[in-house]
């Protein structure tokens, strides 16, 4: 595969249709689906000359897609609801939680050590 059929099919991957889901309409409400893309790709040539010749050649493109939300159109009006990523914010909350451990780990250790040296 060369490069430039690489970036036609990159270019496919990436589209509207990947981006806004089909609209869903129910009891006249209609719903819009949508996503966040991120995408990344790579490429690579060799030529190698001297006493091994040889010849290379590389490429590669990944994309990934998480739910972003839905647009939500009701009696003509359009509302953005976010997609909540629950494992995110439990994710977020143990990492303060270690953080603020850590930091009163180190306040009672300096408090400790200030009593210590005041008995001395």
């Amino acid at each position: 595969m060369d490069t430039m059929e690489l970036l036609d099919k990159a270019q496919d991957a990436v589209t509207v249709k990947r981006v806004f889901g089909e609209p869903i309409t129910r009891d006249g409400i209609t719903v819009i689906p949508a996503a966040r893309l991120t995408g990344g790709g790579g490429g690579g040539s060799g030529r190698q000359e001297g006493e091994q010749p040889g010849e290379g050649n590389g490429g590669g493109f990944g994309i990934g897609a998480a739910p972003a939300g839905m647009y939500v159109i009701k009696d003509g009006e359009v509302r953005w609801r976010p997609a909540v990523d629950v494992n995110r914010i439990i994710l977020g909350g143990q990492i303060v939680a270690v953080v603020a451990l850590l930091t009163v780990r180190a306040v009672v250790r300096i408090l400790a050590r200030s009593k210590a040296f005041r008995r001395r």
